[in-house]
């Protein structure tokens, strides 16, 4: 039976010859499985995770989704190696292994439907898929060979460690699934961007920005700084002050766009306004969050929906006044800048059509690399959270 066993929290999953039998024939994906193993990372925020078979044997899809005896069209025969967990939702993309090739490829698991599973490349061999695999959360971790960039920031710094995790991608070309395969351009592309930004050193906010970043993203003209007479007192986080006035942030940046036509107000104040604009109409009813009056209202995100700043510790959070939720959405104010930033980069990969095609999976990759950007914030990296939390509310002031 497949053996495991964990040291330090990493699981190391192995199999006999005789297990391996009938299900892998190439040889280096049985002495990789039979030798050294694989490391089953849950959970750990890993590239990917992978598992233990519950029946002791690499079994096929069919065997996995119930059906052994189905006979739909490929990928029904491959085994599955692991998953690609995406950021911020429960979906895993498997990464199955073709058990007559060795070539890995890729397919969302439709326990119902499998003769509608697709199955694209992604790497030519076991081997190679962990090696590219390694590379990028050793990018993420600034571990590895990838240790030397701790402390380096700007886009030089960003187009090396890009030529770097090309490298890896593209050492040893074999076939298919190699540096061509999306899921490594859209990393070797976006990944380093995180780079561009890094841990605090003078700012006192979770990341430093270079000077003139947001201007050269969205011109001079669509970046907006505070006078200090223009932030409420209720905006006490000396550090967040200091940014909105010496850096600012972008007017329009979608999906964000910043309240420009008076000073900042608190969500109590501002809630005040609007009631006393529209007398009871929509606009979030007779209830606000806890300490409204500390949170400061920065803009929009949509329809109803409040871009927040706790007064008191930086932390930015969302307001949905219909749904009456109030959740954690970026560290602070630094890693809200470097998310807009990221976002409005996207854009500039339209000339690499084929990279916004799969938006699913660019959506993701951009959603790691912010979670990257904010790793070092003591609750961890929160920047694209999509869980809502029910808040604590107080009757609003009429």
């Amino acid at each position: 039976m497949g053996t495991t066993r964990t040291t330090t929290a990493i699981t190391t999953i192995t199999f006999t010859e005789a297990e391996l039998n009938p299900y892998v024939a190439p040889a280096p994906a049985r002495r990789r499985l039979t030798g050294p193993g694989l490391l089953g990372r849950p959970g750990d925020g890993a590239l990917m995770t992978i598992e233990a078979p519950r029946t002791g044997v690499p079994g096929t899809i069919a065997d996995a989704g119930g059906h052994p005896d189905a006979r739909p069209a490929e990928p029904r025969d491959r085994q599955a190696t692991g998953g690609i967990p995406a950021a911020g939702r429960r979906e895993v993309e498997s990464a199955l292994l073709d058990g007559m090739t060795g070539e890995i490829s890729t397919t969302y698991f439709f326990h119902d439907r499998l003769g509608l599973m697709d199955a694209p490349p992604l790497a030519p061999s076991l081997e190679k898929l962990l090696r590219c695999a390694t590379a990028v959360d050793e990018l993420a971790a600034l571990r590895g060979q990838f240790a030397c960039y701790a402390g380096r920031l700007g886009w030089e710094a960003v187009a090396e460690a890009s030529r770097r995790l090309l490298a890896v991608f593209e050492a040893g070309a074999e076939g298919p699934g190699d540096a061509s395969a999306l899921f490594w351009k859209l990393a070797a592309v976006i990944r380093p961007l995180a780079l561009v930004a890094g841990p605090v050193t003078t700012s006192g906010l979770a990341l430093d920005l270079p000077v003139r970043l947001l201007e050269e993203e969205f011109g001079s003209a669509g970046v907006v700084r505070f006078e200090d007479v223009d932030l409420p007192d209720a905006l006490a986080h000396a550090p967040t002050r200091r940014f909105l006035r010496v850096t600012g942030l972008p007017e329009e940046a979608v999906p964000f766009s910043l309240e420009t036509d008076m000073p900042l107000r608190t969500l109590a104040e501002h809630h005040a306004d609007d009631r006393a604009d529209d007398r009871g109409g929509a606009g979030g009813g007779n209830r606000l969050p806890a300490h409204a009056d500390h949170l400061i209202r920065l803009g929009s995100l949509a329809e109803d929906t409040s871009l927040v700043v706790d007064g008191a510790t930086g932390a930015v959070l969302s307001w949905s006044a219909p749904g009456l939720t109030l959740r954690p959405l970026n560290a602070d104010i630094s890693t809200l800048a470097f998310s807009l930033w990221l976002l409005r980069r996207e854009r500039s990969l339209d000339a690499v059509g084929e990279l916004t095609e799969a938006y699913g999976r660019l959506a993701d990759t951009l959603s790691r690399t912010l979670a990257a950007a904010d790793r070092v914030h003591p609750l961890g990296p929160i920047p694209c959270d999509a869980t809502p939390a029910a808040p604590t509310t107080t009757p609003a002031t009429t």
